[in-house]
């Protein structure tokens, strides 16, 4: 009787976090639409509360195009736009702000419901603050970086400070799955393999820089300095890849020495993930493992395709137009969350088996 009573309050709670990780992955991909329109300064204050609602009438409109007027991107980029376009750039940083407000909220009414049900144990609490300081700190961390964008000739948030938000979501959305996986994987279905995880582990880190430098990449729009493939514009070695000095600062300020890794190291995980699908396919694995551990070579695979797309179509991007190279690129971040969470499942699967979770 105890046992299916901490089964369901387990598959209660693992619902909770895998809604919890679904929310985020369409936030994740909010801030994508977000950055691809260029929407993201558009809103100048962060007010928790009031700025929940749009403008409700047209001198709240005006009022709001006025303050973005101020702001460096319009006097030295939008100058041209008129109320009906602010609308447009307004509506996907709102929704993008509104969406995160809402994960808040199905938290606390998550949390309210499962302890009113006797569902959350003792152990659970520290991991479920954990999970809500870094809601909050990442909400923190997308406000200053917004505020990177409106002071001195500032166009855009500053890359470095983008690549910040977007790893510390990720972050966040693999401690919630990681969380749901404790709950939901029946000990039957892991198998322990030192060296497996061990090579999982590798990869993962380096997906983890890959991703950030994706970042990079979209905050440095360095797609198109070099829409070619297999090449970066006829060279396999651009000359500029140093240009800058001191030379650690090409890798987060050089757009053709950024492209230059997040293009290589695709190829070096491409590698270490097949690799791995070798190493794991031979392990002795349940039938669980069996049928989930080669979604990390699937996805890898079409992951660097979609990569290649994207850089290929990034040289008929239209300013304010949707367009192909928009959809490759929402694409390679959707996958790209799905890569990672498959790695973060296989090194759950592989590791030590726990009595319960």
């Amino acid at each position: 009787m105890m046992d299916n009573l901490i089964k369901k309050g387990n598959r209660a709670v693992a619902i909770w976090l895998l809604i919890g990780v679904g929310m985020i992955m369409v936030q994740v991909l909010l801030g994508g639409i977000t950055r691809l329109t260029g929407s993201g300064l558009s809103i100048t204050e962060w007010d928790v509360v009031t700025g929940a609602l749009p403008p409700l009438n047209e001198q709240q409109w005006l009022q709001k195009f006025q303050e973005y007027q101020q702001t460096p991107q319009y006097r030295l980029l939008n100058t041209g736009f008129n109320l009906q376009d602010f609308k447009f750039i307004f509506f996907w940083e709102w929704f993008h702000r509104v969406w995160a407000r809402l994960l808040g909220f199905v938290f606390i009414i998550g949390f309210v419901y499962l302890v009113a049900k006797k569902f959350l144990r003792k152990d659970m609490v520290n991991p479920l603050l954990v999970l809500f300081l870094l809601g909050a700190l990442q909400g923190a961390v997308g406000w200053i970086m917004v505020a990177s964008g409106l002071t001195g000739n500032a166009v855009y948030v500053k890359p470095t400070r983008l690549a910040l938000h977007f790893i510390l979501a990720l972050g966040l959305l693999c401690y919630t799955f990681w969380f749901a996986l404790r709950l939901l994987v029946q000990d039957t279905d892991r198998t322990e393999s030192s060296p497996v995880r061990k090579l999982t582990l590798i990869v993962l880190v380096l997906l983890g820089l890959q991703l950030m430098y994706g970042a990079l990449m979209a905050g440095h729009k360095a797609a198109t300095v070099a829409p070619t493939w297999p090449t970066i514009n006829g060279r396999w070695w651009p000359d500029s890849l140093w240009r800058d000095s001191p030379l650690m600062l090409n890798f987060i300020d050089n757009p053709v020495t950024i492209h230059f890794v997040h293009r290589n190291l695709a190829y070096l995980i491409t590698i270490l993930v097949i690799f791995w699908y070798r190493k794991s396919s031979q392990a002795d694995n349940p039938a669980f493992i069996k049928k989930w551990n080669r979604s990390p070579i699937i996805l890898v695979v079409v992951q660097v395709m979609l990569g290649i797309l994207s850089v290929l179509t990034s040289q008929g991007i239209v300013p304010g137009h949707w367009g192909n190279f928009e959809w490759m690129a929402q694409l390679h971040q959707l996958v790209a969350m799905f890569l990672l969470l498959s790695l973060v499942a296989m090194y759950y699967l592989f590791g030590k088996r726990r009595q319960q979770a």
